[in-house]
């Protein structure tokens, strides 16, 4: 604007040069001449007629003839002065001077004649003369032109304001005051709330001290400006101070004050001093308006409370207030964060019902919420809708559908938003492009990563500190830490230094990926750079040493953080209890949970989470509900997440009643179910058999706004498989991809499963094939096919598969063998069987309890009683513990070889781990031995000493009791003194076994 007027009056000098270049010459006598001339033509009524009809007078009309006119003010009627400018002005496009604008805009303010005044500075300010000069000609003409009172500097600032040349108005406002001109306390008030409203904070305080200076006294609309301009700057409690300051001075807060604070408080997160503003209001005789009730609204959401800012909603309305835009915004965006999105859209159509439409702000809470429920199909229907309605998208519209989109990996749709958005001359953000680079990290292509932060870099923007962090944090997460390294080194380079989470992130990732040593060098280093490590840091650092089992290095870490004079927070105590609940000590878990309410660190809903999680893990779901009480007790509101894990705890011990429970009472409280409830509860369905109720609980999915994702179709199709109901299992299945959710190995593996137990083989090879050609195929599906195969003995098909997939797309594992060798060893075809057991040997696969027990299964269908013990002593040495299985056909093996020192071990091994087997065959065992002579049991015993062997003090005692009530105590006492001759018992056990000969 200013560059535009700047420039007219030079081009009218060039233009209109040789029409002035006599008036140019005029004296100062004939200008005064002119001016007496003219200003005796004004006295007429048809002073433009004359004027229009003299050719001297309008060669002599210049500036400085018009100026004098002006200064003369011999004319009584300002207004015909007013006139008589506008008209020289446009009739001869004559450039006026700043002094002519000055006097004319004084004369026209002593005659009150404020509107005219207003029109004249307007123009003076549209000249595009800087301030300085505008002040100082209205200064000297105020002077000289005897003005009033300073209300010609107040329309000035006005004029200035109302253009949004605030730092303007200020120079004004101030320099009005030094030149000895004081603006009145309503010119102040305007411009400190303008100031505010803009966040010129620096400037507020400028002109607010200069008022202090000029002693006014300042008014409830100057407090309301003060408190507004401290809260803007997020400082309540100053905002606070000066309001009780104003009432002891007497200056009652109105309800804009009121507002202000309550608004203040809301957007600082002091939602409860927000409340009891309210309250006091209502106590001063104060109404609530729609101001007050949104910002409560948008304060609770902003703090979670979104149950009361629902009721806040409620009262709202019983006050007569339709809630407006803003409310039902904050509302959405809040109900959104807490996952429930069915609700969110349902108070979206509230709002269209109420004929509010709705603005892109609107619309990006509810795209954002149903992007984070993976439901990008609804999000695009959102998107549509805005676009048809008029609520043009913006940049972070865009932003949020492509981060969504990569996130989900269909990076061909987060392209065509791309190029969408800059066809709508929408300019990528860093947002934009860190939700690129984000998702294509954790897509595991860094190559393509990289090329869209070099295009960012081509493109002028310059990566921040985030972006940075998170291309670092892709090549974490695929162990590529050099590489890694290289980006934070040419981060640095650049000028931007890492903060303490960037070196967390890089920290985390070494200790993931347990290099402890490296993570600690890291960390001296960070600390020589002057980045002093947090509580995070450690928790990194416990959760790395809980994971390598270093439990001791645990608690090092905690006492080294102590040491350093962090103070735990609820993130290292959660960690500290994560640790021991995943090493199995969840003793010392609870001993945590206890210590830190002891340390004053009251557990948050995170830590309750994490406990609740750990024990349900390790079986302990009793202990779980009774933390979950003691979480309601103490008045803290659960989320989605511990009823998450309690109802997968119970689901998965099979109590369904206990996990329904559970879910009707979260759905009762208005706490979403997320994908991770529904899932478990539909595997815990599957499981009781009850596929009808899952079903149910699959399709509420949708109902509810959210998607069912690869986990809920898989544990749905298992399910009906399960039943036999394949046609329903296979539809799902061919659904997947038309629903945009990627088929996984797991679906393929629950249908191959299925359609072998229906024995419909060829389609379980169909179905096989299918996941070669589509690059999913599993060795868990291979093994569920060819033990299919087996067991209907296609064994000639089962040989041509290994041939054709086996170490091309499928790697054979342990179980892969157990099931072929299983099949041998039931048709007695041990060579086959002993040849697969040592190829697997070869391969470097470890037989587990079931590879061995279909062996000695197989050994002992045909009698091959020495293979079956030297195959146990194998077992052994391996390290592999034998089952109740395995033990009971040993001890029979055993007892049909007449094996006495077999028995015997095989007793003490049985005695000792306190393992019960069925058919009793411990005392099969111990009445072996009892049958025996006497000397050749002690024969026995002596034997089993020269061998090195020893039996446990339990068994010889157990042996010693049995002998005692089977044989006689004569035999018993015998054998108890070569136990103890040999060592085995201390001599005290004679006593006590004395003491059970008498009682017999």
């Amino acid at each position: 604007m200013r560059l535009i007027f700047s420039r007219r009056p030079c081009q009218f000098t060039k233009v209109r040069l040789s029409r002035f270049k006599s008036a140019s010459f005029c004296t100062s006598a004939e200008t005064d001449a002119a001016a007496d001339e003219i200003a005796g033509i004004l006295q007429k009524d048809d002073w433009g007629r004359v004027l229009e009809d003299s050719p001297k007078l309008k060669w002599m009309l210049n500036p400085e003839t018009l100026s004098a006119v002006l200064r003369q003010n011999s004319v009584r009627d300002p207004k015909r002065l007013l006139s008589f400018f506008n008209w020289a002005c446009h009739r001869f496009q004559i450039p006026q001077n700043l002094d002519s604008f000055s006097v004319l805009a004084i004369l026209m303010c002593n005659s009150k004649l404020f509107s005219s005044t207003n029109v004249v500075l307007d123009k003076m300010v549209q000249s595009g003369s800087p301030v300085q000069d505008v002040l100082s000609s209205i200064t000297r003409s105020h002077e000289k032109c005897k003005g009033n009172d300073a209300s010609v500097f107040e329309i000035l600032i006005d004029c200035y304001k109302k253009r949004g040349s605030l730092d303007d108005a200020v120079y004004v406002l101030l320099g009005t005051k030094e030149a000895g001109f004081l603006p009145s306390l309503f010119c102040y008030n305007n411009v400190l709330g303008d100031l505010v409203k803009f966040r010129k904070l620096d400037l507020f305080w400028k002109v607010f001290n200069g008022m202090m200076d000029a002693k006014l006294v300042p008014d409830v609309y100057t407090f309301t400006n003060v408190i507004n301009a401290h809260c803007r700057a997020g400082d309540v409690e100053k905002a606070k101070t000066v309001f009780m300051e104003m009432e002891e001075k007497g200056c009652n807060p109105g309800l804009v004050t009121y507002n202000v604070m309550i608004g203040g408080f809301s957007k600082a997160g002091a939602v409860d001093e927000a409340l009891k503003l309210k309250e006091s209001m209502a106590e001063k005789g104060f109404n609530p308006d729609a101001y007050t009730y949104c910002n409560l609204i948008y304060g609770l959401c902003k703090k979670k409370r979104i149950r009361e800012a629902k009721s806040m909603m409620k009262e709202m309305r019983h006050a007569g207030l339709n809630p407006n835009l803003i409310a039902y915004t904050a509302l959405i965006d809040g109900i959104m964060k807490e996952g429930n999105t069915a609700e969110a859209l349902r108070l979206k159509d509230e709002m269209v019902a109420s004929g509010i439409k709705l603005n892109v702000f609107t619309y990006n809470s509810l795209i954002s919420g149903v992007c984070k429920a993976g439901n990008l199909g609804k999000a695009k229907a959102l998107f549509n809708e805005m676009v048809g309605i008029g609520a043009k998208p913006d940049a972070q519209t865009f932003s949020i559908l492509i981060e969504s989109h990569c996130r989900q990996q269909k990076f061909n749709k987060a392209y065509e938003l791309f190029n969408e958005m800059k066809r709508s001359n929408l300019t990528p953000t860093m947002y934009t492009y860190n939700g690129i680079i984000s998702g294509l990290c954790r897509g595991g292509d860094l190559g393509r990563a990289n090329h869209v932060f070099e295009a960012m870099i081509e493109g002028g923007l310059k990566p921040n500190l985030v972006i940075y962090t998170n291309l670092m944090k892709g090549h974490i997460q695929k162990s590529r830490f050099e590489e890694a390294r290289e980006i934070m080194d040419r981060m640095m380079e650049k000028g931007i230094l890492p903060d303490i989470f960037c070196c967390n992130t890089f920290i985390s990732g070494l200790c993931k990926a347990q290099k402890m040593d490296e993570a600690r060098n890291f960390l001296v280093e960070m600390v020589e750079r002057g980045l002093k490590p947090n509580a995070q840091t450690y928790g990194a650092f416990m959760h790395g040493y809980a994971k390598a089992g270093e439990m001791g290095a645990v608690e090092r870490c905690f006492k080294e953080m102590e040491g350093y004079g962090i103070a735990p927070n609820n993130v290292i105590y959660s960690a500290l209890i994560d640790s021991h609940c995943k090493a199995g000590n969840v003793t010392e878990a609870l001993s945590a949970f206890t210590h830190m309410s002891e340390q004053g660190v009251p557990p948050d809903i995170k830590t309750y989470t994490v406990l609740i999680h750990g024990l349900v893990a390790n079986g302990r779901i009793d202990d779980a509900m009774g933390v979950f009480s003691q979480l309601h007790g103490k008045g803290i509101v659960p989320d989605v997440f511990p009823y998450t894990s309690l109802i997968s705890g119970f689901c998965k011990l099979g109590d369904i009643e206990s996990a329904l429970n559970l879910y009707t009472e979260m759905c009762e409280k208005g706490i979403a179910p997320n994908i991770v409830t529904y899932n478990a509860m539909i595997d815990g369905l599957c499981t009781a058999g009850n596929t009808e109720k899952a079903r149910k609980m699959f399709d509420e999915i949708s109902q509810k706004g959210l998607a069912p994702n690869t986990k809920s179709y898989s544990i749905i199709i298992d399910g009906y498989c399960k039943t036999g109901n394949l046609t329903e299992a296979l539809r799902l299945l061919n659904e997947m991809p038309s629903r945009g959710v990627p088929q996984d190995g797991y679906a393929y593996c629950a249908i191959i499963a299925g359609c072998c137990k229906e024995g419909k083989l060829e389609k379980a090879l169909s179905v096989f094939s299918d996941m070669v050609e589509k690059g999913i195929a599993s060795t868990t599906a291979f093994n569920a096919l060819i033990d299919g195969l087996c067991k209907s003995g296609k064994l000639d098909q089962v040989n041509r598969m290994i041939a054709d997939v086996v170490d091309k797309c499928i790697t054979p594992n342990h179980i892969t063998y157990t099931i072929l060798i299983d099949h041998h060893c039931k048709a007695g075809e041990m060579k086959e069987a002993e040849h697969l057991f040592r190829e697997m040997l070869r391969r470097n696969l470890v037989p587990n309890v079931v590879t061995y027990t279909v062996l000695l299964h197989g050994y002992d269908r045909l009698g091959r009683r020495a293979e079956m013990f030297a195959l146990f002593e194998e077992m052994a040495a391996n390290g592999v513990k034998p089952d109740e299985i395995i033990y009971g056909l040993m001890a029979e093996a055993y007892l049909k070889e007449n094996n006495l020192i077999g028995v015997l071990k095989l007793l003490d091994e049985i005695l000792v781990k306190d393992v019960v087997l069925d058919q009793n065959w411990a005392s099969q065992l111990l009445d072996a031995v009892c049958k025996r002579e006497t000397s050749d049991v002690l024969k026995l015993l002596d034997e089993m000493a020269e061998r090195g062997l020893k039996l446990n003090h339990v068994t010889c005692d157990k042996l010693v009791r049995s002998v005692q009530d089977k044989a006689s105590p004569e035999k018993a006492e015998k054998i108890l003194e070569s136990f103890i001759q040999l060592g085995w018992v201390s001599d005290s056990t004679r006593t006590s076994v004395n003491m059970v000969a008498c009682e017999v």
